[in-house]
């Protein structure tokens, strides 16, 4: 048996979040659960073109990427955002690419308004 290091667990988690995140139905789920926890009911009347066995998979490629946790409630299944995967993908990514053109943008904004 091959141990894993770290570093490999975190680019297979990440890989499984861009690839959640990939799909345009799976954002909309996420921009839902953005708002607030729903039942996977509520989920599928705002999906109303996906029947509920498609939004079921949708559901489970999320929690297979840690971005949604479900509880089952009685007679219904609840969803939570976890926004933790995509702070870490925010930290990792964009921060790292964002910085310097941020600090390009202010020197071009320092240069013009000193002409």
């Amino acid at each position: 048996m091959v141990k894993r290091n770290t570093k490999d667990r975190e680019k297979d988690r990440d890989d499984l979040v861009f690839k959640a995140m990939a799909g345009s139905d799976r954002r909309r789920i996420l921009d839902l659960l953005h708002k607030s926890p729903l039942t996977t009911g509520a989920i599928c009347k705002h999906l109303d073109r996906l029947d509920r066995c498609t939004v079921m998979q949708h559901l489970q490629v999320l929690e297979n990427a840690r971005l949604v946790i479900s509880r089952k409630k009685g007679r219904c299944r609840w969803n939570y955002l976890d926004v933790g995967p995509i702070q870490r993908i925010h930290e990792r990514w964009i921060n790292d690419y964002a910085t310097p053109a941020a600090k390009i943008l202010s020197r071009m904004q320092a240069d013009l308004e000193s002409l």
